[in-house]
């Protein structure tokens, strides 16, 4: 991580990495009426994708997963996941809710 930041504190590295990514949140509808809410534009990064819908999954009392390099939580919950991303330090104009 250092390599990649110049040697920048990781903390510094993190929030520059956030403010770099521009993030989609939309609603599919998949089988039988249901709805699917994809985050999409996060991180390449597989376990940090993992992480990050771990806990977006807890906070939501939703199921879901990560699918090439998405993040699927079953429910329409594009307004909460909004709210959810910038309390984890991702910029608020980053972020676009597709309606």
């Amino acid at each position: 991580m250092s390599d990649l930041c110049g040697g920048l504190p990781p903390d510094i590295c993190e929030q520059l990495t956030k403010e770099e990514q521009f993030i989609k949140i939309k609603v599919e509808k998949r089988r039988y009426g249901k709805e699917v809410t994809i985050v999409e534009g996060i991180s390449n990064d597989e376990t940090e994708l993992k992480k990050i819908a771990s806990e977006l999954k807890s906070k939501l009392a939703a199921g879901g997963t990560v699918k090439n390099g998405k993040i699927e939580l079953q429910g329409d919950h594009r307004d909460r996941v909004k709210e959810l991303l910038i309390k984890m330090g991702f910029p608020e104009s980053n972020i676009l809710v597709i309606e």
